[in-house]
Protein backbone atom coordinates (compact mmCIF):
# COMPACT_ATOMS: atom_id res chain seq x y z
CA UNK A 1 0.00 0.00 0.00
CA UNK A 2 1.13 3.38 -0.53
CA UNK A 3 -0.28 7.34 -0.03
CA UNK A 4 -0.54 9.17 -3.65
CA UNK A 5 1.98 11.60 -4.49
CA UNK A 6 -0.95 13.88 -5.55
CA UNK A 7 -4.61 13.27 -4.05
CA UNK A 8 -2.72 11.77 -0.92
CA UNK A 9 -5.28 8.87 -1.00
CA UNK A 10 -4.42 5.14 -0.12
CA UNK A 11 -4.30 2.68 -2.61
CA UNK A 12 -2.89 -0.60 -3.76
CA UNK A 13 0.81 -0.48 -5.56
CA UNK A 14 0.46 -2.43 -9.12
CA UNK A 15 3.11 -3.04 -11.54
CA UNK A 16 0.96 -0.22 -13.71
CA UNK A 17 1.49 2.22 -11.01
CA UNK A 18 2.40 5.46 -12.31
CA UNK A 19 5.45 7.58 -10.94
CA UNK A 20 4.29 11.07 -10.34
CA UNK A 21 6.42 14.35 -11.35
CA UNK A 22 8.71 14.12 -8.03
CA UNK A 23 9.10 9.95 -8.20
CA UNK A 24 6.74 8.99 -5.69
CA UNK A 25 3.84 6.89 -7.07
CA UNK A 26 -0.10 7.63 -8.36
CA UNK A 27 -3.26 5.76 -7.75
CA UNK A 28 -5.29 5.09 -10.90
CA UNK A 29 -7.01 8.09 -11.64
CA UNK A 30 -3.94 10.67 -10.69
CA UNK A 31 -2.19 8.45 -13.01
CA UNK A 32 -4.75 8.55 -16.74
CA UNK A 33 -4.68 11.79 -15.60
CA UNK A 34 -0.99 12.95 -15.91
CA UNK A 35 -0.81 10.75 -19.02
CA UNK A 36 -3.73 12.66 -20.70
CA UNK A 37 -1.23 15.63 -19.57
CA UNK A 38 1.87 14.38 -21.23
CA UNK A 39 -0.28 13.42 -24.63
CA UNK A 40 -1.71 17.03 -24.84
CA UNK A 41 2.13 18.63 -24.70
CA UNK A 42 4.22 15.92 -26.39
CA UNK A 43 5.23 17.30 -29.98
CA UNK A 44 5.68 14.57 -32.49
CA UNK A 45 7.96 14.74 -35.32
CA UNK A 46 6.94 14.54 -38.88
CA UNK A 47 8.66 14.32 -42.08
CA UNK A 48 8.03 17.38 -44.41
CA UNK A 49 4.37 17.13 -46.41
CA UNK A 50 6.62 17.17 -49.90
CA UNK A 51 8.91 14.26 -48.43
CA UNK A 52 6.63 11.27 -49.10
CA UNK A 53 5.32 12.54 -52.72
CA UNK A 54 9.43 13.19 -53.58
CA UNK A 55 10.59 9.70 -52.69
CA UNK A 56 7.23 8.36 -54.60
CA UNK A 57 7.77 10.38 -57.67
CA UNK A 58 11.28 9.68 -57.18
CA UNK A 59 10.64 5.70 -57.45
CA UNK A 60 8.42 5.96 -60.43
CA UNK A 61 10.55 7.82 -62.34
CA UNK A 62 12.55 4.50 -61.83
CA UNK A 63 9.65 2.08 -62.83
CA UNK A 64 9.24 0.95 -59.10
CA UNK A 65 5.58 0.76 -58.13
CA UNK A 66 4.51 -1.27 -55.26
CA UNK A 67 1.48 -2.69 -54.78
CA UNK A 68 0.23 -3.26 -51.17
CA UNK A 69 2.95 -3.48 -48.51
CA UNK A 70 7.08 -3.52 -49.43
CA UNK A 71 8.35 -7.22 -49.70
CA UNK A 72 10.60 -7.78 -46.04
CA UNK A 73 13.67 -8.56 -48.32
CA UNK A 74 12.73 -4.75 -50.16
CA UNK A 75 12.20 -3.60 -46.32
CA UNK A 76 15.42 -4.96 -45.21
CA UNK A 77 17.48 -3.50 -47.71
CA UNK A 78 16.22 0.14 -47.18
CA UNK A 79 16.74 -0.20 -43.63
CA UNK A 80 20.56 -1.24 -44.06
CA UNK A 81 20.63 1.81 -46.35
CA UNK A 82 19.22 4.12 -43.91
CA UNK A 83 21.65 3.12 -41.25
CA UNK A 84 24.78 2.48 -42.83
CA UNK A 85 26.77 4.52 -41.26
CA UNK A 86 26.54 2.12 -38.35
CA UNK A 87 27.31 -1.37 -40.32
CA UNK A 88 30.11 -3.52 -39.90
CA UNK A 89 29.95 -5.40 -42.64
CA UNK A 90 27.39 -6.88 -44.72
CA UNK A 91 27.78 -11.17 -44.21
CA UNK A 92 27.37 -13.78 -46.97
CA UNK A 93 25.25 -12.02 -49.07
CA UNK A 94 23.93 -12.84 -52.11
CA UNK A 95 25.46 -11.12 -55.05
CA UNK A 96 21.97 -10.44 -56.16
CA UNK A 97 21.14 -8.59 -53.10
CA UNK A 98 24.51 -6.61 -52.74
CA UNK A 99 23.73 -5.15 -56.41
CA UNK A 100 20.29 -3.81 -55.37
CA UNK A 101 22.34 -2.56 -52.03
CA UNK A 102 25.05 -0.61 -54.06
CA UNK A 103 22.31 0.78 -56.44
CA UNK A 104 20.40 2.42 -53.57
CA UNK A 105 24.01 3.51 -51.90
CA UNK A 106 24.82 5.02 -55.30
CA UNK A 107 21.73 6.74 -55.15
CA UNK A 108 21.76 8.59 -52.38
CA UNK A 109 25.40 9.49 -53.00
CA UNK A 110 26.64 7.47 -49.56
CA UNK A 111 29.15 4.75 -51.35
CA UNK A 112 32.61 6.70 -50.19
CA UNK A 113 35.76 4.52 -48.36
CA UNK A 114 34.45 3.44 -45.77
CA UNK A 115 30.99 1.98 -46.90
CA UNK A 116 33.16 0.41 -50.38
CA UNK A 117 34.17 -1.82 -47.40
CA UNK A 118 30.91 -3.72 -47.08
CA UNK A 119 31.06 -4.81 -50.35
CA UNK A 120 34.16 -6.55 -50.34
CA UNK A 121 34.67 -10.16 -49.38
CA UNK A 122 37.49 -12.64 -50.41
CA UNK A 123 35.50 -15.16 -52.21
CA UNK A 124 33.02 -12.60 -54.56
CA UNK A 125 34.01 -12.73 -58.13
CA UNK A 126 31.79 -9.75 -59.34
CA UNK A 127 32.30 -6.43 -57.90
CA UNK A 128 29.35 -3.86 -59.04
CA UNK A 129 30.56 -0.07 -57.78
CA UNK A 130 27.50 2.18 -59.41
CA UNK A 131 28.75 5.34 -58.36
CA UNK A 132 32.68 5.83 -57.50
CA UNK A 133 32.88 9.05 -57.57
CA UNK A 134 34.32 9.28 -53.98
CA UNK A 135 36.77 6.82 -54.30
CA UNK A 136 40.27 7.19 -54.01
CA UNK A 137 43.48 5.70 -55.85
CA UNK A 138 44.04 3.16 -52.69
CA UNK A 139 40.57 2.92 -52.53
CA UNK A 140 40.33 1.07 -56.00
CA UNK A 141 43.88 -0.69 -55.12
CA UNK A 142 42.22 -2.16 -51.66
CA UNK A 143 39.34 -3.66 -53.76
CA UNK A 144 41.86 -5.96 -56.07
CA UNK A 145 43.60 -6.30 -52.68
CA UNK A 146 40.78 -7.84 -50.99
CA UNK A 147 39.12 -9.65 -53.64
CA UNK A 148 42.06 -10.81 -55.82
CA UNK A 149 39.71 -13.52 -57.92
CA UNK A 150 37.24 -11.12 -59.33
CA UNK A 151 36.08 -11.89 -62.71
CA UNK A 152 33.79 -9.32 -63.30
CA UNK A 153 34.72 -5.54 -62.94
CA UNK A 154 31.72 -2.96 -63.14
CA UNK A 155 33.00 1.08 -62.18
CA UNK A 156 30.60 3.90 -62.98
CA UNK A 157 31.96 7.36 -62.43
CA UNK A 158 35.67 6.04 -61.95
CA UNK A 159 37.11 9.68 -61.87
CA UNK A 160 40.23 8.45 -59.78
CA UNK A 161 40.90 5.25 -61.53
CA UNK A 162 44.21 6.17 -63.40
CA UNK A 163 47.38 4.47 -64.96
CA UNK A 164 48.74 3.21 -61.35
CA UNK A 165 45.52 1.50 -60.56
CA UNK A 166 45.24 0.10 -63.47
CA UNK A 167 48.90 -1.29 -63.41
CA UNK A 168 48.05 -2.43 -59.92
CA UNK A 169 44.75 -4.33 -61.23
CA UNK A 170 46.39 -6.19 -63.61
CA UNK A 171 49.11 -7.54 -60.72
CA UNK A 172 46.33 -8.81 -58.58
CA UNK A 173 43.46 -9.11 -60.21
CA UNK A 174 44.46 -11.55 -62.90
CA UNK A 175 40.99 -13.14 -63.63
CA UNK A 176 38.97 -10.27 -64.61
CA UNK A 177 37.45 -11.26 -67.91
CA UNK A 178 34.52 -8.23 -67.67
CA UNK A 179 35.81 -5.17 -67.69
CA UNK A 180 33.33 -2.25 -67.71
CA UNK A 181 34.99 0.91 -66.60
CA UNK A 182 33.09 4.60 -66.96
CA UNK A 183 34.67 8.11 -67.09
CA UNK A 184 38.30 6.96 -66.45
CA UNK A 185 39.66 9.56 -68.19
CA UNK A 186 42.93 9.88 -66.50
CA UNK A 187 44.18 6.20 -67.92
CA UNK A 188 46.73 7.29 -70.93
CA UNK A 189 46.64 5.82 -74.39
CA UNK A 190 49.79 4.28 -73.34
CA UNK A 191 48.42 2.94 -70.61
CA UNK A 192 45.64 1.21 -72.01
CA UNK A 193 47.38 -0.38 -74.95
CA UNK A 194 49.38 -2.06 -72.57
CA UNK A 195 46.61 -3.52 -70.26
CA UNK A 196 45.10 -4.89 -73.61
CA UNK A 197 48.55 -6.30 -74.68
CA UNK A 198 49.18 -7.95 -71.33
CA UNK A 199 45.29 -8.80 -70.60
CA UNK A 200 43.30 -9.11 -73.62
CA UNK A 201 43.54 -12.61 -73.91
CA UNK A 202 41.45 -12.96 -71.14
CA UNK A 203 38.88 -10.42 -71.61
CA UNK A 204 35.59 -11.56 -73.24
CA UNK A 205 33.64 -8.02 -72.24
CA UNK A 206 35.14 -4.29 -72.39
CA UNK A 207 32.43 -1.91 -71.92
CA UNK A 208 34.07 1.70 -72.00
CA UNK A 209 32.26 4.99 -71.93
CA UNK A 210 32.82 8.98 -71.37
CA UNK A 211 36.58 8.83 -72.00
CA UNK A 212 37.64 12.48 -73.64
CA UNK A 213 41.39 12.63 -73.42
CA UNK A 214 42.15 9.31 -74.49
CA UNK A 215 41.30 6.06 -76.28
CA UNK A 216 42.05 6.66 -79.78
CA UNK A 217 42.05 4.91 -82.67
CA UNK A 218 45.56 3.08 -82.20
CA UNK A 219 44.09 1.88 -78.86
CA UNK A 220 41.39 0.20 -80.83
CA UNK A 221 43.42 -1.31 -83.20
CA UNK A 222 45.47 -2.62 -80.37
CA UNK A 223 42.51 -4.14 -78.23
CA UNK A 224 41.32 -6.05 -81.85
CA UNK A 225 44.70 -7.26 -81.73
CA UNK A 226 45.00 -8.73 -78.40
CA UNK A 227 41.10 -9.92 -77.75
CA UNK A 228 40.78 -12.32 -80.05
CA UNK A 229 37.83 -13.65 -77.94
CA UNK A 230 35.66 -10.44 -77.21
CA UNK A 231 32.09 -11.41 -77.77
CA UNK A 232 30.81 -8.22 -75.97
CA UNK A 233 31.89 -4.65 -76.88
CA UNK A 234 30.35 -1.12 -76.07
CA UNK A 235 32.05 2.07 -76.63
CA UNK A 236 30.12 5.22 -76.19
CA UNK A 237 31.21 8.92 -75.82
CA UNK A 238 34.64 7.81 -76.49
CA UNK A 239 35.61 11.17 -78.10
CA UNK A 240 38.76 10.14 -79.64
CA UNK A 241 37.65 7.35 -81.91
CA UNK A 242 36.42 8.07 -85.08
CA UNK A 243 35.21 5.93 -87.77
CA UNK A 244 38.40 4.68 -88.98
CA UNK A 245 37.86 2.02 -86.41
CA UNK A 246 35.18 0.39 -87.70
CA UNK A 247 37.46 -1.48 -89.93
CA UNK A 248 39.47 -2.73 -86.92
CA UNK A 249 36.04 -3.98 -84.72
CA UNK A 250 34.93 -6.10 -87.97
CA UNK A 251 38.07 -8.55 -87.36
CA UNK A 252 36.27 -9.44 -83.98
CA UNK A 253 34.56 -12.48 -85.70
CA UNK A 254 33.50 -14.09 -82.28
CA UNK A 255 31.91 -10.74 -81.12
CA UNK A 256 27.69 -11.42 -80.13
CA UNK A 257 26.85 -7.53 -78.65
CA UNK A 258 27.91 -4.93 -80.27
CA UNK A 259 27.35 -1.42 -78.77
CA UNK A 260 28.95 1.76 -80.42
CA UNK A 261 28.08 5.49 -80.61
CA UNK A 262 30.95 7.34 -81.86
CA UNK A 263 31.97 10.84 -81.90
CA UNK A 264 31.34 11.26 -85.46
CA UNK A 265 28.37 9.67 -88.11
CA UNK A 266 30.08 7.08 -89.95
CA UNK A 267 29.46 7.23 -93.69
CA UNK A 268 27.65 3.98 -94.84
CA UNK A 269 30.01 2.33 -96.73
CA UNK A 270 32.25 1.91 -93.47
CA UNK A 271 28.97 0.91 -91.45
CA UNK A 272 27.95 -1.98 -94.52
CA UNK A 273 31.44 -3.09 -94.48
CA UNK A 274 31.24 -4.14 -90.73
CA UNK A 275 28.16 -5.27 -90.35
CA UNK A 276 29.13 -7.51 -93.71
CA UNK A 277 32.02 -8.58 -91.68
CA UNK A 278 30.29 -9.78 -88.41
CA UNK A 279 26.60 -9.21 -88.71
CA UNK A 280 25.86 -13.30 -88.82
CA UNK A 281 26.96 -13.77 -85.53
CA UNK A 282 25.07 -10.53 -83.63
CA UNK A 283 22.80 -10.86 -81.16
CA UNK A 284 22.80 -7.30 -80.36
CA UNK A 285 23.40 -4.55 -82.45
CA UNK A 286 23.51 -0.83 -81.08
CA UNK A 287 23.89 2.11 -83.04
CA UNK A 288 23.27 5.63 -81.92
CA UNK A 289 23.53 8.98 -83.74
CA UNK A 290 24.48 7.79 -86.98
CA UNK A 291 22.95 10.19 -88.70
CA UNK A 292 24.39 9.56 -92.42
CA UNK A 293 23.25 5.59 -92.18
CA UNK A 294 20.49 5.24 -95.31
CA UNK A 295 18.22 2.48 -96.40
CA UNK A 296 21.21 0.52 -97.66
CA UNK A 297 22.76 0.15 -94.04
CA UNK A 298 19.01 -0.97 -93.23
CA UNK A 299 19.04 -3.60 -96.28
CA UNK A 300 22.78 -5.03 -95.13
CA UNK A 301 20.89 -5.78 -91.74
CA UNK A 302 18.11 -7.69 -92.72
CA UNK A 303 19.88 -9.98 -95.26
CA UNK A 304 22.98 -10.57 -92.67
CA UNK A 305 22.05 -10.38 -88.90
CA UNK A 306 20.13 -13.07 -88.50
CA UNK A 307 20.51 -13.96 -84.97
CA UNK A 308 19.46 -10.32 -83.90
CA UNK A 309 17.56 -9.85 -80.30
CA UNK A 310 18.40 -6.33 -79.38
CA UNK A 311 18.26 -4.05 -82.23
CA UNK A 312 19.22 0.07 -81.60
CA UNK A 313 19.38 2.78 -84.70
CA UNK A 314 18.41 5.97 -82.65
CA UNK A 315 18.87 9.21 -84.32
CA UNK A 316 18.67 8.70 -88.15
CA UNK A 317 17.22 11.12 -90.33
CA UNK A 318 18.07 9.30 -93.86
CA UNK A 319 16.35 6.30 -93.62
CA UNK A 320 12.94 6.17 -95.02
CA UNK A 321 9.53 4.38 -93.57
CA UNK A 322 9.75 1.67 -96.44
CA UNK A 323 13.01 0.77 -96.04
CA UNK A 324 12.33 0.00 -92.41
CA UNK A 325 8.80 -1.94 -93.18
CA UNK A 326 11.15 -3.93 -95.47
CA UNK A 327 12.89 -5.04 -92.32
CA UNK A 328 10.11 -6.40 -90.35
CA UNK A 329 8.72 -7.76 -93.45
CA UNK A 330 8.68 -11.26 -93.90
CA UNK A 331 7.67 -14.03 -91.27
CA UNK A 332 10.38 -13.87 -88.31
CA UNK A 333 10.71 -18.07 -88.92
CA UNK A 334 12.38 -17.35 -92.58
CA UNK A 335 15.69 -17.85 -93.23
CA UNK A 336 16.35 -14.21 -95.04
CA UNK A 337 13.70 -12.61 -92.16
CA UNK A 338 15.08 -10.73 -89.39
CA UNK A 339 13.76 -12.71 -86.21
CA UNK A 340 11.79 -11.85 -83.61
CA UNK A 341 12.91 -9.04 -81.54
CA UNK A 342 13.03 -8.52 -77.57
CA UNK A 343 13.76 -5.33 -77.63
CA UNK A 344 13.62 -2.54 -80.25
CA UNK A 345 15.04 1.43 -79.78
CA UNK A 346 14.45 3.43 -82.97
CA UNK A 347 13.82 6.45 -80.99
CA UNK A 348 14.93 9.58 -83.06
CA UNK A 349 14.08 7.73 -86.50
CA UNK A 350 12.30 10.97 -88.10
CA UNK A 351 12.49 13.74 -90.55
CA UNK A 352 14.34 16.70 -89.48
CA UNK A 353 13.15 19.90 -91.24
CA UNK A 354 12.03 22.40 -89.16
CA UNK A 355 9.95 24.20 -91.97
CA UNK A 356 7.87 20.87 -92.44
CA UNK A 357 7.78 19.26 -89.23
CA UNK A 358 5.22 16.90 -90.45
CA UNK A 359 7.89 15.18 -93.18
CA UNK A 360 7.35 14.95 -96.59
CA UNK A 361 3.65 13.15 -97.75
CA UNK A 362 5.04 10.69 -100.48
CA UNK A 363 7.81 8.72 -98.94
CA UNK A 364 8.07 9.46 -94.83
CA UNK A 365 11.66 9.68 -93.50
CA UNK A 366 12.18 7.86 -90.39
CA UNK A 367 9.79 5.47 -88.37
CA UNK A 368 6.38 6.50 -89.76
CA UNK A 369 3.13 4.37 -89.68
CA UNK A 370 4.19 1.66 -92.28
CA UNK A 371 7.19 0.57 -90.91
CA UNK A 372 5.33 0.46 -86.94
CA UNK A 373 2.83 -1.80 -88.02
CA UNK A 374 5.31 -3.77 -89.59
CA UNK A 375 7.42 -3.89 -86.49
CA UNK A 376 4.16 -5.21 -84.10
CA UNK A 377 3.09 -7.84 -86.21
CA UNK A 378 6.74 -8.73 -86.98
CA UNK A 379 7.85 -8.84 -83.15
CA UNK A 380 5.33 -7.93 -81.09
CA UNK A 381 4.63 -11.19 -79.47
CA UNK A 382 8.10 -11.19 -78.38
CA UNK A 383 8.84 -7.95 -77.58
CA UNK A 384 9.96 -6.49 -73.84
CA UNK A 385 10.86 -3.08 -74.26
CA UNK A 386 9.91 -0.93 -77.04
CA UNK A 387 11.24 3.05 -77.81
CA UNK A 388 10.65 4.83 -80.58
CA UNK A 389 10.54 8.54 -78.46
CA UNK A 390 10.56 11.36 -81.26
CA UNK A 391 9.02 8.59 -83.49
CA UNK A 392 6.85 11.79 -84.43
CA UNK A 393 5.35 10.29 -88.11
CA UNK A 394 3.51 7.32 -86.56
CA UNK A 395 -0.12 8.30 -87.16
CA UNK A 396 -2.88 8.28 -84.83
CA UNK A 397 -4.56 5.17 -86.41
CA UNK A 398 -1.39 3.31 -86.67
CA UNK A 399 -1.18 3.19 -82.60
CA UNK A 400 -4.83 2.45 -82.45
CA UNK A 401 -4.51 -0.54 -85.10
CA UNK A 402 -1.85 -1.75 -82.72
CA UNK A 403 -3.21 -1.38 -79.68
CA UNK A 404 -6.64 -2.23 -80.50
CA UNK A 405 -7.52 -3.88 -77.10
CA UNK A 406 -7.74 -7.18 -79.07
CA UNK A 407 -3.60 -7.43 -80.03
CA UNK A 408 -2.05 -9.22 -76.79
CA UNK A 409 1.44 -8.41 -76.30
CA UNK A 410 2.22 -10.85 -73.39
CA UNK A 411 6.28 -10.17 -72.67
CA UNK A 412 5.95 -6.05 -72.73
CA UNK A 413 7.03 -4.75 -70.29
CA UNK A 414 8.39 -1.47 -70.92
CA UNK A 415 7.18 1.47 -73.48
CA UNK A 416 8.45 4.73 -74.57
CA UNK A 417 6.33 6.86 -76.36
CA UNK A 418 7.51 10.32 -75.89
CA UNK A 419 6.97 13.27 -78.38
CA UNK A 420 4.84 11.12 -80.50
CA UNK A 421 2.25 13.96 -80.94
CA UNK A 422 -0.41 11.82 -82.39
CA UNK A 423 -0.83 9.58 -78.83
CA UNK A 424 -3.95 10.50 -76.83
CA UNK A 425 -6.13 8.81 -74.22
CA UNK A 426 -7.00 6.16 -76.22
CA UNK A 427 -4.00 5.36 -77.07
CA UNK A 428 -3.05 5.00 -73.67
CA UNK A 429 -6.01 3.01 -72.47
CA UNK A 430 -5.39 0.77 -75.41
CA UNK A 431 -1.91 -0.52 -74.59
CA UNK A 432 -2.75 -1.27 -71.04
CA UNK A 433 -5.48 -3.16 -72.62
CA UNK A 434 -2.78 -5.06 -74.92
CA UNK A 435 -0.11 -5.42 -72.02
CA UNK A 436 -0.49 -7.70 -69.29
CA UNK A 437 2.85 -7.52 -67.99
CA UNK A 438 3.47 -3.68 -68.30
CA UNK A 439 5.14 -2.17 -66.21
CA UNK A 440 6.79 1.34 -67.26
CA UNK A 441 5.19 3.60 -69.78
CA UNK A 442 7.27 7.02 -70.68
CA UNK A 443 5.24 9.26 -72.45
CA UNK A 444 6.65 13.25 -72.26
CA UNK A 445 5.61 15.46 -74.36
CA UNK A 446 2.09 13.38 -75.30
CA UNK A 447 -0.19 16.32 -74.78
CA UNK A 448 -3.14 15.14 -75.96
CA UNK A 449 -3.44 12.42 -72.85
CA UNK A 450 -5.99 13.55 -70.51
CA UNK A 451 -7.64 11.77 -67.37
CA UNK A 452 -6.93 8.47 -68.45
CA UNK A 453 -7.12 5.80 -65.73
CA UNK A 454 -3.60 3.78 -64.94
CA UNK A 455 -3.99 0.02 -63.67
CA UNK A 456 -2.35 -0.83 -60.20
CA UNK A 457 1.68 -2.06 -60.93
CA UNK A 458 2.35 0.31 -63.86
CA UNK A 459 4.49 3.74 -63.45
CA UNK A 460 3.25 5.97 -65.80
CA UNK A 461 5.86 8.95 -66.46
CA UNK A 462 6.06 12.04 -68.32
CA UNK A 463 2.07 13.47 -67.59
CA UNK A 464 1.65 16.06 -65.77
CA UNK A 465 -1.54 15.15 -64.48
CA UNK A 466 -1.06 11.65 -63.88
CA UNK A 467 -0.69 11.63 -60.34
CA UNK A 468 -4.12 12.43 -59.80
CA UNK A 469 -5.33 9.67 -61.92
CA UNK A 470 -2.90 7.15 -59.78
CA UNK A 471 -4.08 8.35 -56.71
CA UNK A 472 -7.79 8.15 -57.56
CA UNK A 473 -7.72 4.83 -59.95
CA UNK A 474 -4.41 3.39 -58.70
CA UNK A 475 -6.59 0.21 -57.93
CA UNK A 476 -8.69 -0.13 -60.96
CA UNK A 477 -8.87 -2.54 -63.40
CA UNK A 478 -8.68 -2.25 -67.01
CA UNK A 479 -11.90 -4.63 -68.67
CA UNK A 480 -9.97 -6.83 -71.13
Amino acid sequence: MENCEICEKRFTVTAYSKTGPDGGLLCTPCGKELAKDGAKHEVKSKKPAGKKRRKTESDRLDGLVTQGAKSLEQLCIERVADVHMDIDEFGDMPDTVLNRLSEIFSKRRVLNPRTLRLFLRPDLDTIAIHDAAYLEENDYKEIFAIVPNVTKLVLRNACQFKDNVLTYMMEKATKINHFQVYAANLVTNEMWKHFFHSHGRNLRAVKLEWLDAAFDDEVVEVMVQHCPQLERLKLRYCRQITAASLAAIGRLRKLTHLSLMLSGSPEPAELITLIDAIGSGLKTLSLENCAEADDTVVDIIRNKCSQLGKFRLSNVDCITDKALATLFDGEPKEQSALPALHYVDLSGARDIDNNNPLGPQDEPIGLASSAFTQLMKHSGSKLVRLNIASCRHVSHAAFCDAFNGIVDYPNLLEINLSFCNSVDTSVISGIFKCCPKLRKLIAFGCFKVDNVIVPSGIALIGLPKAHDAIEQFGNAKIDT
